[in-house]
């Protein structure tokens, strides 16, 4: 298979990096390409598992954004239909979008009809744009979101990718998820739901009713250290109802990329336990915020990986949300 690539670079001239021309795929060269593209074989795809019949899981790596890791740090899916294909989740660049796409074209030639995001942060929607022509959907609010905060994430994935993430920029939003919603992709439903302000306030899931696989996106964390951007009382309350949830396997944002359920959630439900505990045991101590960032769930810190990195946010988030309860 041979696809169509286009040097990038940036304004300076340099960093540069070879970009992917989606929908030039073919299987020998020889089609009119855009002026300054070339034919190549066709590039790296990310690495990614069947769970199920047609359900295609792709795990991020455990780290932070980085030059290195080009901003593949989020589960990654897709599903197929006799129909279409359905994108969950496009992770944080557009190299990394256009490994995902590989990674589908080396499956099938079914046209990709939607890109579903599962919440605002860069690591899964900053590939997005990748899929042209794809319907992009998101929780209601989702389009607020990006535009309040994407000036921030571009410019932060500029600095901490560099030529890796060059091309990459702000999806569109075309269709956004009040409550719930019904996706077909020929023979296949997909179930979207929207969930009250938990992990942040733009969480939306997606159940693939054939196989029972539930995408819970960052709604559960496994390894990687749970993160705190909506409100914790709202997530533990979240958390609840998924674990009531009867599905044959779930998708986590981050680590897995497989669990099962409801046992795959316990570690998280019991690190949530102890920040809210800890943090208001800390406000009626009366001490100060930056002092209980300091100490509040340490005794988790072996159980996760980028403790370090998330904790202090995730207390400080904590205690401006519990010293008004």
């Amino acid at each position: 298979m041979f696809e169509a690539v286009l040097t990038i670079c940036a304004l300076s001239g340099a960093p540069c990096r070879e970009a992917l021309l989606p929908g030039f795929e073919a299987e020998a060269c020889g089609a009119a390409l855009p002026q300054g593209a070339r034919c190549v074989l066709l590039g790296p795809a990310l690495e990614v598992s069947e769970i199920a019949p047609g359900v295609f899981v792709h795990r991020g790596q455990v780290a932070e954004a980085d030059a290195q890791n080009a901003g593949d740090i989020a589960n990654l899916g897709f599903v197929l239909g006799q129909r279409s294909v359905a994108v969950i989740d496009s992770g944080g660049s557009a190299q990394v979008g256009e490994a995902l796409w590989r990674a589908i074209r080396a499956q099938t030639d079914l046209p990709v009809s939607h890109v579903i995001l599962t919440h605002v942060h860069p690591d899964h929607v900053l590939g997005a744009t990748v899929f042209d022509g794809a319907l992009v959907v998101g929780r209601a609010g989702l389009a607020r979101a990006l535009a309040d905060r994407g000036a921030s994430y571009l410019q932060s994935a500029a600095r901490l990718m560099g030529a890796a993430g060059l091309g990459t920029a702000l999806p569109e939003v075309t269709a956004e998820v009040a409550d719930s919603r019904v996706i077909d992709l020929g023979g296949r439903r997909l179930l979207l739901r929207a969930w009250p302000l938990a992990h942040s306030g733009t969480d939306l899931t997606v159940l693939d009713e054939a196989s029972g696989t539930f995408f819970a996106g960052d709604l559960v964390f496994d390894r990687h250290i749970p993160a705190l951007d909506g409100s914790l009382t709202g997530w533990q309350a979240v958390q609840a109802e998924l674990a009531t949830l009867e599905v044959s396997r779930l998708v986590p944002g981050h680590g897995g990329p497989v669990l099962d359920w409801p046992e795959g959630g316990f570690a998280q439900a019991e690190y949530l336990r102890v920040l809210a505990e800890e943090t208001r045991a800390a406000i009626d101590a009366g001490e100060r915020i930056g002092a209980a960032a300091g100490h509040v769930a340490a005794g988790q810190a072996p159980l996760w990986q980028l403790f370090d990195a998330f904790n202090r946010r995730n207390v400080t988030a904590a205690f401006s949300e519990l010293e008004w309860d």
